[in-house]
């Protein structure tokens, strides 16, 4: 392998790059970030997203757990106090169509936690496993050609230094300059989408009160079939004995910042399952607000040219509404596209390594892509694109499934595994899936939220709102 490798960018996905990179035999790895990477689970400001809730699917975890073999990721975070919730019998769902019962069953699971402990976690295994060097700087460019990228420009007092790379991964995030970096380099022309419902996410921490330690994740979701904007919460625990409690709200029915305002958003939705539970716990912090929510997507891999030595991962490539839990999981399948091209090829060298990868992780991205956009996309006054007749097709189709999964196990399961990210969408199209969609359930709707008799009580012993 060749001398060194550079990765923009010290969260997620461009920790787990670094650990690709170093695993493959680089000698020298440099993580370069504007930040100073926290030295425990603590909120990083270069993330304004990282306050609000985030759930890292089974398929993100189980490619994780791939890049880092023998690190016992799941085990270190659930020994941190992360919590692991079964999709079929963990969660209170409440979708559009009513609420999902609970089934006695196994299925999916996923990971909940803050953003900073599943980042501190990640970043102290990839240092652990792999000599990476963490280097406190700003990227301001790309240095090389059109032909092959040779490095990085970063900021410094006397001036911008270079720093030379076999080959630069870009990991940096939301903000990536990527396309301005290019245009630096000659290559213009890049196409962006960005589909943006104006949504806004507000949370607050709560301490777990007494007796509700095994209360499950609850959540009301949004309705973006009545032509209203979007309205959503959810309660998921947390490590230390602590309530994450994020609402979500698109243009014109966005969560205020203030906390009286905050709980009657949360009962004034379809259910108040939500605000009865926060009404009767103790608030931990203020509410934060982010308004960073939009999907982007640039289409780098369909630049007739791209230059050697140059990656893109993660958010930089296609960033997604965090209301729909995928962009974590997305940054794991683009690093496992790294891993798996730097085995073929053999050399950070190689002739075409650098697109063949591009072209792999936003393939891996384009799934969790249309899931996003073509919901998003049915809020009035969404910015990016109207639904076309293909999409109204899917979107019946997926209502119908979804309508079906509140009372049978097929549809339902068919639905944890395409969101979960263990399966493409076309599972929703398998003959079983198929056949659940069109007979429907076989149970009658619930109106009321699944709770066990030991739930139900807790619930009641919380709530102080009278409704």
């Amino acid at each position: 392998m060749s001398r060194r490798a550079v990765v923009i960018g010290g969260g997620l996905a461009g920790m787990l790059a670094a650990a690709v990179l170093s695993a493959a035999g680089v000698d020298e790895v440099v993580v370069v970030d504007r930040d100073e990477l926290p030295e425990g689970p603590e909120h990083r400001k270069g993330l304004p997203q990282g306050r609000h809730a985030h759930l890292l699917m089974a398929g993100g975890m189980h490619a994780m757990e791939e890049l880092l073999p023998g690190a016992g990721l799941r085990e270190r975070l659930l020994a941190a106090g992360a919590h692991e919730i079964s999709l079929s019998s963990g969660m209170l769902a409440r979708t559009p169509e009513g609420w999902l019962r609970r089934w006695r069953r196994e299925g999916p699971a996923m990971v909940t936690c803050s953003r900073a402990l599943l980042d501190w976690v990640v970043r102290s295994a990839v240092r652990e496993q792999a000599p990476v060097r963490i280097r406190k700087a700003a990227v301001v460019g790309l240095t090389g050609s059109a032909e092959r990228v040779r490095g990085v420009r970063i900021a410094a007092p006397g001036g911008d230094a270079g720093l030379d790379a076999d080959l630069v991964v870009d990991a940096s995030g939301r903000g990536s300059r990527v396309v301005s970096w290019l245009d630096g380099l000659g290559l213009s022309g890049v196409r962006e989408r960005a589909v943006d419902s104006g949504l806004v996410n507000a949370s607050r921490m709560y301490r777990v009160p007494a007796g509700a330690e095994r209360f499950p994740l609850t959540i009301v979701q949004a309705d973006p079939y009545v032509s209203r904007p979007a309205r959503s919460a959810m309660v998921m625990p947390i490590e230390g004995g602590r309530w994450l409690v994020s609402c979500g709200g698109s243009r014109g029915g966005e969560p205020p910042a203030d906390p009286e305002g905050f709980l009657r958003y949360t009962l004034d939705l379809p259910d108040p399952i939500v605000g009865r539970l926060i009404s009767g716990a103790e608030p931990l912090t203020d509410v934060h607000l982010s308004r960073s929510t939009s999907n982007v997507r640039r289409y780098l891999e369909k630049l007739p040219h791209w230059p050697e030595g140059f990656v893109v991962l993660g958010d930089a490539l296609a960033t997604f509404n965090p209301a729909y839990g995928h962009g974590m999981s997305v940054a794991a399948f683009g690093a496992r596209v790294l891993d798996r091209e730097l085995n073929r090829a053999g050399a950070l060298t190689a002739p075409g390594l650098a697109r063949r990868v591009l072209r792999g992780a936003a393939r891996s991205a384009d799934p969790a892509w249309s899931m996003a956009v073509g919901q998003d996309v049915l809020y009035p006054g969404a910015r990016g694109g109207r639904p076309t007749a293909a999409d109204r097709v899917v979107t019946a189709y997926t209502r119908r499934m979804m309508k079906a999964a509140t009372g049978s196990y097929a549809a339902a399961s068919a639905i944890w595994d395409v969101t979960s990210l263990r399966t493409p969408p076309t599972r929703m199209f398998h003959p079983g899936a198929v056949l659940a969609a069109l007979v429907g359930s076989p149970l009658p709707p619930s109106t009321e939220p699944p709770l066990t008799p030991g739930e139900r009580e807790v619930l009641r012993g919380l709530d102080r709102t009278g409704v």
